[in-house]
């Protein structure tokens, strides 16, 4: 090994302070409470338990299952060996577990008792696992209707195995660590290599951000099978900071976990904030413990952001996707922005940012790859490159050539560039309404939908047209107990925005969702266009 080199890893950062900070208190679930050194001997045992199956250099390991211990484990315990984890988004019907599954190549399975049903009906179409463990969930009453013959207990995997620090595992820090699997709304989902270098910049560049210490106590909202956590599954530890596990999003468990834990940092998209903001009570709501709520997956309006500060919730806007590990822009707060009205301040934030202190760079380029200008005006698509992005799609050459053209990553996101050198988000290539030749960004839309007292939240989307060629349409959920007009929400809508930009027609209804918060806009476009054709720019 090189006097002046080490391989870069997270697996790193978890020995180095259960070393340092062994008493400090690592992992809470419900009861439960575990310091780093007995966080770091659970995985340590998990490490050479899959090893003495025969798991090692570049073994697939699959994970199904909420933010709980185990998971969290996985995330070390996994790569300990040499191998890759492969964590699934648990609402996935059970053909698309299969599917990741058998496209990984994972040799084994680590799975909540509660999501054994789901693929009792796809289990003979799994691969012949070397092993498949089951964590039986304490704080769930329940117990699995279906349990696989051949199954292995968690907790007696465990204990079964030795504690002891297993071979160090890292050889090459370009090695991967884990694969993610995209949405797949476009097609089969894409499975995104991470590898120990990229994760490891990512998780320290993201608590950098957050400013999360080993005194900061960390609410497992996102799903850590989302990006891994935004490698804050890594990032947590990393810093010596407590994991607080939620096995489920609930806005009321949120709440008083907040309270009673002190949490100091979550994240999630914005609907998760929606919930919080919605809670009885919560016009009355501020938190004695300051918090800092890192969310992503789509922009919050500025009338989001100005709640949660009178909540005494700090939202830090983040912009990524899967293929760069979660967030690589961030809004950092600049200091005369704190002197602003309440209103001011929350317009500022709501901009995507820069890129964040490890990612790389982020651009705004043309058709032709170019700059655009810094107007705050001129679309360009955001492009990315740095440190933070994928190695590329698993098994998939030709989709990572198309991703990285032009020695960038296309995001395929439309967005425009400050003076100040701030990216704000405007639209995805596919979603921007272009209506009698003039451009219209939904998300602008919905910004000023989302001022009104009454909604709760908005969804825009195009509708064909026969003069205009197409026309926006808005998608309300009122706040509950509030009641709505068509005629109210565009009468709104016309107070505050030019009168091509605004709804031609609202819809009432809840909005279809992925699982990790985000609104599937297609599947509104899709009904509005059925039967019809559209043409996108840059399709």
């Amino acid at each position: 090994m090189p006097v002046n080199r080490v391989a870069l890893t997270p697996l790193a950062l978890l020995q180095r302070n259960a070393r340092v900070f062994p008493t400090r208190e690592a992992v809470v679930y419900g009861p439960g409470r575990w310091r780093y050194d007995a966080f770091y001997r659970r995985v340590c045992r998990l490490a050479n338990g899959l090893r003495s199956l025969g798991l090692g250099r570049d073994s697939r390991v699959a994970v199904l299952a909420p933010n709980i211990p185990m998971t969290l484990e996985a995330h070390f315990g996994i790569p300990y060996t040499g191998g890759v984890i492969v964590a699934i988004n648990t609402r996935l019907a059970p053909r698309e577990v299969v599917y990741i599954i058998e496209h990984s190549g994972s040799e084994a399975l680590l799975i909540d008792s509660a999501w054994l049903a789901g693929l009792e009906s796809v289990w003979n179409e799994l691969p012949r696992f070397r092993c498949v463990i089951v964590y039986h969930d304490p704080t769930v009453e329940a117990a699995p209707a279906w349990v696989p013959a051949g199954t292995i207990d968690y907790e007696a995997f465990l204990a079964s195995a030795e504690d002891t620090e297993p071979p160090w595992p890292v050889e090459d820090e370009d090695q991967l660590i884990a694969l993610d699997y995209t949405s797949g709304t476009t097609g089969k989902p894409k499975g995104v290599m991470y590898t120990h270098r990229s994760t490891c910049l990512n998780a320290i560049g993201n608590t950098l951000e957050a400013g999360l210490d080993r005194h900061g106590r960390y609410l497992w909202t996102l799903p850590m099978f989302h990006c891994n956590g935004w490698c804050f599954t890594w990032g947590v530890p990393a810093v010596g900071a407590t994991s607080i596990c939620l096995r489920a999003v609930d806005a009321a468990a949120i709440r008083d976990l907040i309270v009673a834990e002190r949490v100091t940092h979550f994240c999630g998209a914005p609907i998760v904030l929606q919930m919080l903001a919605a809670l009885p009570g919560a016009d009355a709501l501020r938190f004695q413990t300051p918090v800092r709520a890192s969310t992503g997956g789509a922009p919050p309006s500025p009338t989001l952001i100005a709640t949660m500060r009178r909540m005494n919730v700090e939202p830090a806007h983040l912009y990524g996707l899967t293929e760069t590990h979660g967030p690589f822009i961030i809004c950092e707060v600049q200091d005369e922005w704190l002197q602003l009205s309440l209103e001011a301040y929350a317009e500022k934030v709501a901009r995507q940012g820069v890129a964040h202190l490890l990612a790389g760079e982020a651009s705004l380029l043309d058709e032709q790859l170019r700059p655009v200008p810094a107007d705050g005006r001129t679309l360009g698509e955001i492009c990315l490159r740095g440190n933070t992005i994928m190695k590329g799609y698993y098994r998939d050459e030709a989709a990572t050539a198309e991703a990285f053209r032009g020695g960038w990553f296309h995001s395929g996101d439309l967005g425009v560039l400050h003076p100040d050198g701030y990216v704000e988000l405007r639209d995805r290539v596919k979603d921007i309404i272009i209506s009698g030749g003039e451009n219209i960004s939904t998300i602008e839309v919905e910004n000023a939908l989302s001022a009104h007292p009454d909604i709760q939240e908005a969804a825009v989307v195009s509708r064909p047209d026969a003069k205009w060629g197409e026309v926006p349409v808005a998608f309300v959920v009122p706040k509950p107990g509030r009641q709505l007009s068509e005629a109210d929400v565009i009468a709104f809508c016309r107070g505050r925005l030019a009168h091509f930009k605004c709804p031609k027609a609202v819809i009432f209804e809840p909005l279809p969702r992925t699982s990790t918060g985000k609104v599937q806009k297609f599947l509104l476009r899709e009904r509005m266009w059925e039967g019809q054709s559209r043409r996108i720019r840059g399709a």
